[in-house]
């Protein structure tokens, strides 16, 4: 029976029942007793960022330069180095802030959220602002915010967080007073003293009221009273491993993680090698041949890679949150530019989600509200029925459009039931595809029955005959094609058997054990949000294939389907047809069809297993507790932010602030943009590390004089670090970019092929410079002249990679004039670097290096044109010509 209270006969929460905290009050809690977060969820410190900074291989090999260089008595360099180790720090601690920042302005937005009662009225808030004594309201699907005692209704809440327990727990307001006289503390479990104990809390809490944290409630609506929050919950106190979830680390990031690796490791083999070359058979002192080792280990090493990966991939995620989809797991991003399949709800998502009835129809007549001024009499007990058969308070759109129609056309009348609760209820099955609301009748031991769900499934609870149910079918479909979502109605009487007690009446097992009578149908429109159509269009642009996955009758489907151009193939998939087929039939017939109505989620769960087994990317939309699987089986689950429910929204990796499908399709093309540009980003990176490598490595190999040491090593990670997380990253999307296929899932910016291409780019630069430094001292110029122009000639081609990669299909030089925030304020710093280096005296002295004069200027503009040729040439006949025209690297076989 449903637990009453004084303020609610109806035994329904009433939240406008009890005012709850005034704002002020719940403000001056919030300051007083601080925000309700977990444990182990403050951000890294400061001291955390510096002290990763301080374990870094970058930065203990300039430490141990600068160690090098007092030890040699060169006072100036050993200064310099050291004091880039701030330069450092600073750096990193730069774009650690702005990571920091954009990843915490996605978790507020994607903290849970939670319903209260304040100043007497609902409000919508976020967890971590709810304060001890808020007012709760809870409804299917929510993760409970704080420790909190059920006051009003019923509820069933999934406590395995706590428990380990899968079942869930039955929670009602009538044994408050059992709970409260037990010696535990408020929200804290009852436990067993045997070693599992969770059999124990779930007899303890079957009969109690109280809520936990971070528990979902899976069924039911109720108001509860927050008893403790934050770190006094039952969750906090378990410890903040449970509260501190990390993020695993996604393909790329692992894939980085482990070429920086195998890098650094040859890194430091060949280091190694080359000191001992240089000390025993060269004859160099062994501090210069360890300074040599460094600056070789310092110019292979990549570092620049993870960095490129954590930025972009963070910042690429607050882009996309600008578009209206925030995402709760910044992987996901990768994925995004690799989807091929975009399996998407109907409600709500292509359409506005604002449920209105449209149409209602009996036997004989039909009704429509446009136009009408009354409701006919014959159509008053089929609108009391659909009334009844619907919660007073619904959460579902299309349930409050049936109460809303009810209270509009029969108000002042005896049909109208407000506060009328039923005895029982048989909820919507994947059985039967129904649900029906039991009620006590004026007459004694009789009930009356209230059912709605999909016209065939009511109409076999009715035992209608074949002619009636031909009937039904010919206004069913005539209604759904016109886009209409189609509900059967009925009612029926039962004669309750009493129970042995002689109290309460034994329910049926099923509803089929019921007789009912057929009302009618009752239609409710939905239209198509007005931006489908474009985004619908885009997709087959850029080569996703959109599958409407829908509950909705087939008709209705196909209807909404046509309006907004989603397919022009006529067939559909219903549930019942893919529970006959095994897996290779559905696949095959997955590639005929576009649009799978009557779906459970069961069926919406298989359907992504299938696609993904064919080798599919799959993104699947999804809104409530049920579709928490399927969202997790997805390559990119995502959730419904304005109607979805909590659980929808923690199992998906991204959500829809918006519920529009518009938005999806945005972040599909951010995903690409981000891709694209982090192929970009790495190919630079390989690319410029040719020729530091070849000039620290060579002239040590032929004996020749050093030409860039440590000192010249650091100054050009000044450059190539802002340029992989600052305008690789703001450069905007190619030409084209939603007008090719997705990429291949197995794509990556460290494959072959744009390796091949950054390693051709770098090491023809390397060669060119090479051989300029030979020429020059063949022709008598002194090391200091020759390293000058070789180093100038250097920086400035730091640039030309830039401009190269930034777009393969055009020259280097064509770069010059795409947009890029960022591109001019590198030309400049490029300038005044090297304005610096070679123009004052003292940095002339620490550097090694001179004023070039006019021939050293000649001669350095001549070995850039040369390397502006061999990219050009790189570019026309390089390995991503052959497997990436365009960007496209991840055409689809």
């Amino acid at each position: 029976m449903t637990a009453t209270t004084p303020e609610n006969q109806s035994g329904q929460p009433d939240p406008a029942a009890r005012a709850g905290l005034s704002t002020a009050e719940a403000a001056r809690r919030l300051a007083a007793e601080g925000p309700n977060l977990l444990p182990g969820s403050a951000p890294k410190s400061t001291l955390a960022i510096v002290r990763e900074v301080l374990t870094e291989p970058m930065f203990l090999m300039l430490l141990a330069a600068g160690g090098i260089y007092l030890a040699l008595g060169d006072r100036a360099e050993a200064t310099f180095l050291l004091g880039f180790v701030f330069v450092v720090i600073g750096i990193t601690l730069a774009q650690e802030r702005k990571t920091q920042r954009a990843l915490e302005s996605l978790r507020d937005l994607s903290a849970p959220r939670a319903l209260v009662v304040r100043d007497g009225r609902e409000l919508r808030v976020a967890g971590r602002d709810v304060v001890r004594g808020d007012l709760l309201v809870l409804r299917e699907g929510d993760r409970i915010a704080a420790d909190a005692l059920l006051l009003d209704g019923q509820l069933e809440v999934d406590e395995s967080l706590l428990t380990g327990e899968s079942v869930p727990v039955a929670k009602t307001p009538d044994a408050v007073d059992r709970v409260g006289a037990t010696n535990e503390a408020p929200g804290r479990p009852r436990r067993s003293s045997t070693p599992s104990g969770g059999s124990a809390v779930r007899e303890a809490t079957s009969v109690g009221a109280m809520l936990y944290a971070s528990t979902v409630v899976t069924k039911g609506l109720g108001l509860a009273e927050v008893r403790a929050t934050a770190g006094a919950t039952a969750v906090g106190r378990i410890g903040a491993d449970l509260a501190a979830t990390t993020e695993p680390p996604s393909a790329l990031q692992q894939a980085s993680r482990k070429l920086v690796r195998r890098l650094g490791g040859g890194a430091l083999v060949l280091a190694v090698a080359l000191v001992l070359l240089g000390w025993r058979w060269d004859g160099r002192s062994l501090l210069d041949s360890l300074l040599s080792g460094i600056a070789l280990a310092m110019a292979i090493l990549p570092e620049e890679i993870p960095v490129i990966l954590t930025v972009f991939l963070a910042l690429g995620a607050w882009r996309i949150s600008k578009q209206q989809v925030l995402t709760r797991r910044v992987t996901a991003v990768e994925a995004l530019g690799a989807i091929t399949v975009l399996a998407v709800d109907k409600t709500g998502t292509l359409t506005v989600n604002r449920m209105a009835v449209a149409g209602l129809a009996t036997a004989h007549a039909h009704f429509t509200p446009e136009g009408a001024s009354e409701l006919p009499e014959e159509f008053h007990r089929l609108a009391e029925f659909a009334m009844l058969a619907t919660p007073g308070d619904p959460f579902d759109p299309m349930e409050k459009a049936i109460q809303h129609f009810g209270h509009q056309w029969l108000a002042g009348t005896e049909h109208v039931h407000d506060g009328r609760e039923p005895e029982f209820e048989y909820a919507l099955s994947g059985e039967i595809l129904a649900m029906t609301r039991v009620f006590a009748s004026s007459e004694p031991a009789q009930h009356l029955l209230a059912t709605k769900g999909a016209p065939e499934a009511v109409a076999d609870l009715c035992h209608l005959n074949a002619e009636r149910r031909k009937a039904l079918r010919a206004q069913v479909e005539a209604m759904a094609e016109r886009g209409l979502r189609v509900l059967g109605v009925a009612r029926g009487r039962w004669a309750g058997a009493p129970a042995a007690s002689g109290s309460d009446p034994l329910w049926p097992r099923s509803q089929h054990d019921f007789d009912f009578e057929f009302l009618g149908l009752v239609g409710l429109a939905d239209p198509p949000r007005p931006e489908v159509p474009a985004a619908l269009a885009e997709c087959r642009r850029a080569g996703v294939r959109v599958i409407m996955m829908t509950g909705d009758h087939p008709a209705t489907a196909l209807a909404i389907a046509r309006q907004v151009g989603l397919s022009g193939r006529p067939e559909v998939i219903t549930g019942a047809e893919i529970a006959g087929l095994d897996d290779q039939a559905l696949r095959d017939r997955l590639k005929q069809v576009d649009l799978c109505a009557r779906l459970q989620p069961a069926h919406k769960l298989r359907l992504v297993q299938v696609l993904r087994a064919g080798g599919e990317v799959v993104a699947m939309t999804g809104d409530g507790v049920n579709d928490a699987p399927a969202l997790k089986a997805a390559d990119v689950g995502i959730a419904m932010g304005e109607r979805g429910t909590d659980v929808a929204r923690e199992a998906a990796a991204l959500v829809l602030l918006d519920d529009s499908f518009s938005s999806i399709v945005a972040a599909i093309r951010q995903g690409r943009r981000i891709f694209d540009n982090i192929g970009k980003a790495t190919r630079f990176v390989f690319a410029v590390h040719m020729p530091i490598i070849a000039l620290a490595l060579v002239p040590a190999l032929l004996q020749w004089p050093v030409l860039l040491l440590p000192v010249h090593i650091v100054l050009l990670e000044l450059l190539i670090d802002p340029a992989c997380s600052i305008i690789f990253e703001a450069e905007p999307e190619d030409r084209g970019l939603m007008d090719r296929p997705p990429r291949a899932a197995s794509s990556s910016p460290f494959a072959a092929a744009p390796v091949g291409h950054a390693v051709l780019q770098g090491l023809g630069i390397a060669g060119v410079l090479l051989l300029g430094q030979a020429w020059l001292v063949s022709q008598g110029w002194s090391v200091t002249q020759g390293r000058s122009v070789v180093f100038g000639a250097l920086v400035l081609c730091v640039l030309l990679l830039i401009l190269a990669n930034r777009d393969l299909t055009r020259p280097a030089l064509m770069g010059i004039i795409a947009p890029n925030p960022w591109l001019w304020r590198m030309a400049a710093a490029v300038g005044l670097l090297l304005t610096a280096v070679l123009g004052i005296p003292w940095l002339q002295n620490v550097m090694g290096l001179t004023l070039p004069g006019t021939a050293g200027l000649a001669v350095g503009l001549g070995l850039l044109a040369l390397c502006g040729l061999w990219l050009e040439l790189v570019r026309r006949f390089g390995p991503c010509l052959r497997h990436n025209p365009d960007d496209k690297q991840g055409e689809r076989p």
